[in-house]
Formats: structure tokens, sequence, C-alpha cells
């Protein structure tokens, strides 16, 4: 273990692109999976909210994928989580951070505030740009300049050439790209390229199709190795200055352990909810609790003693007739009498039914799914004392569905934002539509502890 307080010269870059869906989850993956192949311990992240892209990279990487996200945590939080991810469960030999959206593209509103290139900085890292060059030539190099130009503070140290069509055109692209003096580390033909299946929300978590997912896992890997100068790939991360910062603390976030005996918390998770961030169990146990893994699809019951529930976002409503069958564990946490948090799904696996399956009943709610997406950073007020949250309590989170409930709100709301009511408080319960992050509010961590009490 790397002393936390004390410059570490961990290499690490980031890899972009100029807009979604042009290969970062792809490069990412397969560079996180190339070098674990070498012997190298590399560090998973991810820009943004994003739960399902971390679960490939922690499958390619072999430890946590982590999220890097000013919005919800904090910008002067990014570099210490970053290098606490890097850490943990042994210090990184290189950490590979993929972007969201586009390099610039930030929070509606802000700029490039949570942007892929904000983080850049946050951390003083290379950009590695994965290029789209479908039905392009010398076009790719000045959108590349262009790219690099638009904000001189960010350096893009080298570019991935993706789909291209044959070696005429790659030829075309590198001599272009030498004009301006980027190096192309790598080049991906059309034929070449893997994919993971997709669902509305975005690509199918890892959880739900584990023995297909390690196939793509390492069709990605070869698919680097073939590919991608990975000498040079490690080189570029080298040159990324030493980070100074200390690591974040999950002990000192919240304080350190709350008094009284260690209550146990029960956290969904199986193929219906595999949305959760690592530091949220981190914080946990550093406030004194003891977490355990509970799959509504197949455990029956609760573990014996637990004294908290947290049920956080998935895709239910694939699930929702084998949630249903699950009748005995429905009807324990309609019954628990401790602490429930719940976001997004875990808000649908609570109430009385999900497209006509029956639910937990535990809140009077009906769900259903529709064809409208709802997505975005939110600003949010605690509307009530809750087992995370007292009235008052200012958070960030986001938002990210296809289904809608009915009522919207009960009449002890979870939050306020944009002047409107969302979620639930009922008793001891606490849910909403609302993903937060715990490392940007520790206090939630203990402040459940706390409640189990």
């Amino acid at each position: 273990m790397t002393d936390p307080t004390t410059p570490w010269a961990l290499p690490r870059l980031v890899v972009a692109a100029s807009a979604s869906g042009h290969g970062k989850t792809t490069v990412a993956t397969g560079l996180l999976a190339a070098l674990r192949r070498r012997g190298l311990t590399v560090s998973p992240h991810k820009v943004g909210p994003d739960y399902i892209d971390p679960g490939y990279h922690a499958l390619a990487a072999g430890r946590a994928g982590r999220n890097l996200d000013p919005f919800l945590v904090g910008a002067d939080r990014i570099a210490p989580l970053l290098r606490h991810g890097a850490s943990v469960p042994t210090p990184a030999d290189v950490a590979v951070v993929e972007g969201v959206m586009g390099l610039h593209d930030g929070a509606v509103g802000r700029g490039d505030f949570a942007s892929t290139a904000h983080v850049a900085r946050l951390i003083d890292a290379p950009v590695l740009l994965v290029l789209d060059t479908t039905a392009q030539g010398r076009s790719a190099a000045a959108l590349t300049l262009g790219m690099a130009a638009f904000d001189p503070t960010v350096r893009i140290g080298g570019v991935i050439l993706n789909r291209v069509g044959s070696p005429r055109h790659e030829t075309l692209l590198r001599d272009a790209l030498a004009e301006v003096g980027v190096p192309v580390l790598g080049a991906v033909t059309r034929a070449a390229e893997v994919a993971a299946p997709a669902r509305h929300l975005g690509l199918v978590p890892v959880t739900e199709r584990a023995p297909e997912s390690l196939a793509i896992v390492a069709a990605l890997a070869d698919l680097v190795e073939s590919t991608v100068d990975l000498d040079a790939v490690l080189d570029l991360a080298r040159t990324a200055a030493p980070l100074r910062v200390p690591a974040w603390d999950p002990v000192a976030a919240v304080g350190g352990p709350a008094g009284g005996d260690r209550p146990l918390v029960a956290v969904a998770g199986g193929p219906a909810f595999t949305f959760s961030y690592a530091e949220t169990t981190e914080l946990l146990t550093a406030a004194g609790a003891d977490v355990v893994t509970v799959d509504p699809l197949r455990d029956p019951a609760l573990p014996a003693g637990t004294r908290a529930v947290i049920v956080g976002g998935g895709f239910p409503e694939a699930y929702a007739e084998a949630l249903a069958g699950n009748a005995t564990l429905r009807a324990e946490l309609a019954a628990f009498d401790g602490p429930i948090v719940a976001e997004c799904a875990g808000l649908l696996y609570l109430g009385r039914s999900l497209d006509g399956a029956a639910m937990c009943g535990r809140l009077d709610l009906t769900a259903r799914m529709t064809g409208r997406l709802t997505l975005g950073y939110r600003e949010a007020v605690a509307a009530a004392d809750s087992p995370v949250a007292r009235a008052g309590d200012a958070v960030r989170g986001h938002e990210f569905h296809r289904t809608t409930t009915d009522p919207g709100h009960g009449e002890q709301p979870a939050w306020r934002w944009n002047g409107a009511a969302h979620g639930f408080v009922a008793g001891r319960v606490h849910a909403s539509y609302l993903h937060t992050h715990w490392a940007g509010h520790p206090s939630a961590a203990r402040r459940l502890v706390e409640a189990c009490r």
C-alpha cells in the first residue's frame, strides 16, 4: 500500500471521444483487459454517473470499477477518489479512465463542468482520443486539432482510429494526423469491432450475462492486443504528473465508526439490482456496519439479523415476473421494521406492482414502463427527515429511467427539486428515483447506521 499522503507517480490516462457511440467503452475495456494480461495491476474508472460501463471495467481489470463525477461528489474529491480507487485493494500500476459523451460535453448549462475534459484536468492526465473515422479522411486530423485547441489545458497525447474501412483508409488517416503532430497509437477496423448487447438504458449489465460478458471482455482484449501499441499507451500514461493530493478516506469521511454494535445492512444485488457505487459499502463499513448482499431473485429471506436494507437501481422491469415469484422475500420486506433506502429500481420493487406483476407492497404505488426517457442531473433538497437525510439537506443526484409511478410522490415526499415534490418517505422508508453517490454526502452512511440502532 502506498502512503496515501505523499506524491504518487501513478501512470494514468483518459479515454475520450468527440461524441457518444464512437468506441470509448470498446477501447477502455479492451485496454484494461489487455494490460491485465501483461501482468499489470490496472485501476478502472468512469467519468459520470454510469453504472453499467464500470461493470465491464471491473470484469476486465479484476477489481471494482469506480466513478469520477464532479457533479455528484464535488470537483475537490475527484483526484482523492482516483487515488483511493487506485490504491485498494492493492496499488495499481496504471489507471485507465473512460470518459463520458464527447470530450468537452459537461452538465447542461454548466459549460464543461463534469465533462471528460474537466476530469482530465482535475486528475492531470493525458487524453487518448478515440476517433470514429467512418466516412472521414483528412478531416479526422482537423477534428483532432480542433478538439485539442478548444481547451489547450487538456492534453491529447494520441489517438486510436476506430471503424477504419481499409488499409488505404488507415494510411490516409495516419498521414493526416502526422501533419498535425498527433501520434496514432492504434487502428481498429469496422470488421474487427466487438460490441456488447444493449438495452433501453444502455449496455446489458455484466451480472446478467456473466459467461457472455467474459467472452466479450476476452474478445476486447484480443482486439486491443492486435490493433493498439500497448507500449506507446503505457508511455503516454507515464507522462502524467505525480498525484499530490491525499487519497480519499471513507473513515475520515464519516467521522469514524458510530458507537455500539455493528448492525447488519443488506444491499440488494443480483441481475435485477446491479446499480451501485463501491464507495457506498466502504462508507457503511467505515461508519460501523457489516454489509451483506441479498439477491431478490433467488434469496427467500433477508440474512438473519438484518437491521437495514438498501435496494438500489437496476432493471426490475426485465425480471418483474421472477421478482413477483419470490413471494416470501416480498412479504418479509413488506413487514420489515428497520430502515429501507431505495433508489429507482428499488422504488419500483417496494411498490404494489410493476407492469402488473406483484411487488412488495411496502409503498402504495403502481409502476409501469413508458416510452419516455427521464435523464439528467438533479439538485435536490430533502423534504423530510429520513434514514439518510435531515429535512433541508441539499444533495446532488441523477435520474435515469423509462418508468413512471402512480402516484408520482407520497404525501410526505423524499426530495424537492425544480419546485416539485419527488419520491416517498413513509415511516422508516426512503424511496425515490434519485440516484446519489454517497461520497458526495457521506453523512447518509453514518445516519443510516445510527438509524439501525
